[in-house]
């Protein structure tokens, strides 16, 4: 499974670089939500549309959300970006070992970024928590529904000061959302908010 992981990935990467944008400097798109509802219709809407401008997605690497926006983005042709994902990870007490949590990284993931950071969820904003590699590492962030440690994406977002909006029905899909992240409910205002955020 590994191998084919391998070589799906590799395939992948043969194509974007034939569309001679793969070493461009590209502003980093981080979308963030749910590790275990992958909120298709919202992913696929949003992972194929990022894919088709000239930008990277950047997720958590995992399930849920990270996943389906991960293989959107990544199964649509011809794109100029790359899948990044920033997996959590344990080192032993020694230092010798590394170890991952199961489903890391989900198999759409271009470029895995392996940390030594193993919080989430509750501990989202610990110091231990990839989140802020997350949110320091995206231009732009836009937030699907998902639980707590999202919620801690949002607060990180705005404790960095990063352009972020999230695209909910309803507020109470995220617990603990960050009063100062706004809220949407359509698509074509996720584009507008994007496009407008996007370095030049």
């Amino acid at each position: 499974m590994v191998m084919q992981m391998l070589r799906n990935r590799a395939a992948r990467l043969d194509e974007t670089e034939k569309s001679g944008l793969r070493h461009a400097s590209l502003p980093i798109v981080g979308v963030f939500g749910s590790g275990s509802n992958p909120h298709l219709e919202q992913s696929n809407e949003l992972g194929s549309w990022l894919a088709s401008l000239n930008v990277h997605l950047l997720t958590g690497g995992g399930g849920g959300v990270m996943l389906a926006v991960s293989r959107a983005f990544a199964s649509t042709h011809n794109r100029a970006g790359l899948v990044i994902g920033i997996i959590p990870g344990q080192v032993n007490e020694t230092g010798t070992e590394h170890g991952l949590r199961d489903g890391y990284p989900n198999p759409w993931i271009d470029i895995p970024i392996f940390t030594h950071l193993p919080d989430s969820g509750e501990r989202g904003m610990h110091k231990t928590s990839r989140n802020h590699i997350n949110v320091l590492t995206s231009d732009v962030i836009v937030v699907l529904p998902g639980q707590l440690g999202t919620a801690s994406e949002t607060e990180l977002a705005v404790r960095y000061n990063k352009p972020v909006i999230a695209w909910l029905e309803d507020r109470s899909q995220i617990m603990g959302l960050h009063p100062g992240v706004p809220t949407v409910k359509r698509f074509s205002q996720i584009k507008k908010f994007v496009s407008a955020n996007l370095p030049n």
